[in-house]
């Protein structure tokens, strides 16, 4: 019988005995990570940015819902789709304050997808004012990524995606948005600024992305370039919701799929040999485990695997490795720990450390191996 070891302790990641997991026990300990979770939206657990993470419409419990979106389809628990029903009308269907900011817009996402999954097109009403104000007066602010004396909030460029994580914030909501209400404009306002952010950030030499113009110039100790990890892993994952949302006949899917495949390849290469990717995606030595970025790559991975992107026998040990990777960050009760806390770069990771975001991640990531074939049942 094939299975694996869960973490029995927060302190002491364990060695995975499989390779090959069931879709029962890929299920089983994501539904252990989502309940954890569900108990423990009061945020009290989080060790960094506490006060924002208890806001329940921030970018940081957005994440989490996100994966509980694809948790709930891939699973069929009904539990998890009434608690996210439960939370938007908590909400009332409200995004955060700031009108032009992504990390304001993500839950829009969790509510697109509950418009189509009982609540109705009353759970999109406000996301399509907000989106239609922002078309109104679309920002024109250059992309570069200036901190003034105000403080990091008062960041001109913030108005756009001119961060690297803003691509799994912003884009997917805009197109499902253009799906489910079939106007174009949605899609082409997405379209427009996501090929603008990729042409400032993307760096073309290592098929990733810097996670803003501040990074350009940034070197390690041993002069090499800076990437972090849960950076590019935001814009891998958000690469696949995209895709999810964007029409087969789209003249933008070419490039998309390149630019996923392109980037596929390079994450592929950088694993660590205990299936982690480091904080710094390209100063692996001496890191330790970090399951937010991870969660992100296999979810990507598999997702471009069951959609034929990505050639199964070529990725399929990246996936596995990855996702042991993962459970070994589990606790005994369902906490992900190894989770890089609030920042924009990368640093230290402890074993206890948890937030909403890198549940989020790995429940992303659970559902997507859950479908890889051949699993077994």
């Amino acid at each position: 019988m094939k299975v694996w070891v869960i973490a029995l302790s927060l302190l002491v990641p364990t060695l995975a005995c499989s390779a090959e997991p069931t879709r029962k026990e890929v299920l089983k300990l994501a539904a252990k990570a989502a309940d954890w979770q569900l108990a423990r939206l009061d945020a009290a657990h989080i060790t960094h940015m506490k006060e924002e993470s208890r806001d329940p419409r921030s970018w940081e419990q957005a994440a989490f819902w996100v994966g509980l979106t694809h948790l709930a389809d891939v699973s069929g628990e009904k539990r998890f789709r009434e608690a996210i029903l439960a939370m938007g009308r908590a909400n009332q269907w409200q995004l955060g304050p700031r009108v032009y900011h992504a990390d304001d817009h993500v839950i829009g996402q969790v509510y697109l997808w509950a418009a189509t999954h009982g609540a109705g097109a009353g759970a999109i009403a406000p996301l399509r004012e907000r989106f239609d104000a922002i078309l109104a007066r679309p920002p024109v602010v250059h992309l570069s990524f200036y901190v003034p004396p105000a403080g990091y909030g008062s960041t001109e460029c913030l108005q756009r995606w001119c961060w690297c994580d803003a691509l799994f914030m912003g884009p997917p909501g805009w197109l499902e948005l253009g799906k489910q209400t079939g106007e174009r404009r949605y899609r082409d306002y997405a379209l427009s600024e996501f090929w603008s952010t990729t042409a400032f950030l993307f760096d073309p030499a290592e098929s990733l992305y810097f996670r803003d113009s501040r990074f350009f110039e940034r070197r390690d100790d041993h002069g090499r370039k800076l990437f972090w990890s849960r950076g590019n892993g935001w814009v891998f994952a958000g690469l696949a919701n995209m895709l999810d949302s964007l029409p087969a006949d789209d003249p933008n899917r070419v490039g998309i799929e390149k630019l996923f495949r392109d980037m596929a390849e390079k994450i592929r290469s950088i694993q660590k040999t205990d299936g982690y990717w480091a904080p710094s995606l390209l100063g692996p030595e001496n890191s330790p485990p970090e399951s937010s970025g991870t969660g992100f790559y296999v979810y990507g991975l598999a997702w471009g695997v069951n959609h034929g992107l990505l050639d199964a026998a070529e990725y399929r040990s990246a996936i596995l490795n990855g996702w042991n990777a993962l459970t070994r960050a589990v606790a005994k009760d369902g906490r992900v720990g190894w989770v890089q806390q609030v920042s924009d770069r990368p640093e230290t990771v402890d074993a206890a450390d948890t937030q909403f975001y890198g549940v989020g991640a790995f429940l992303l990531a659970a559902s997507t191996v859950a479908q890889l074939k051949p699993v077994v049942n």
